[in-house]
């Protein structure tokens, strides 16, 4: 598997011959888009800088779009959405936090969540993350503060973070008491990887 990350909550995830673009950005948004195919895209949110599913289509590539709760199969790939909240661009919506299960691993996107309360359903439907994308910008986001405490206690073997600048990453490197993690231009793994990996942090370098 290899994961790049291309800004805001926008990453690429490969496996094979299968492309998965998370929160992939629109043509409209302000923010830098990256175009590249995919097989499925998941969308968090109703946003520009979330929704560009027009972006994840690209040569043979058509995406299976998923853009809210529920239980998905497509490809090999079995994905569970449950709904949480976010208050990305200054109103409260609607945002889908993604439990995704491919190759032996479990990889969970909390998109653009900005609470660290969630339904005891939904904490139930999280167990044995392998890999964690977590929002640490704070704008209608999850705090860096609160965000490391919810990847805490979600217990990944994995934690890579999304929406940052370089204030929001430093604290939240900081609360992790991790400040000398040097960011990486992609995350390549297999299973056998994750052994002995507890909370981890990966910080990925935006490709675009």
């Amino acid at each position: 598997m290899i994961i790049t990350y291309h800004g805001v909550g926008c990453l690429k995830v490969q496996f094979g011959d299968t492309i998965i673009a998370v929160d992939p950005i629109s043509k409209d948004s302000k923010e830098k888009s990256a175009k590249f195919g995919a097989d499925i895209a998941l969308v968090s949110i109703k946003d520009a800088d979330h929704n560009g599913v027009e972006n994840s289509a690209h040569g043979d590539r058509n995406p299976f779009v998923i853009s809210g709760p529920g239980e998905y199969e497509t490809k090999g790939v079995f994905i569970k959405g449950f709904p949480s909240v976010s208050a990305y661009g200054s109103a409260d919506r609607i945002n889908s936090i993604y439990r995704v299960t491919l190759e032996g691993m479990n990889i969970c996107s909390l998109g653009a969540l900005n609470s660290t309360d969630l339904k005891s359903e939904t904490m139930e439907g999280l167990n044995n993350i392998d890999i964690l994308l977590v929002p640490v910008g704070g704008e209608g986001v999850l705090t860096p503060a609160q965000a490391y405490k919810l990847a805490v206690n979600l217990e990944p073997k994995i934690i890579i973070p999304t929406h940052y600048n370089a204030t929001t990453l430093k604290t939240f490197l900081k609360e992790a008491g991790s400040d000398s993690v040097e960011a990486v231009d992609k995350l390549t793994l297999k299973k056998k990887d994750l052994d002995g990996k507890e909370a981890d942090i990966v910080v990925l370098s935006p490709q675009n």
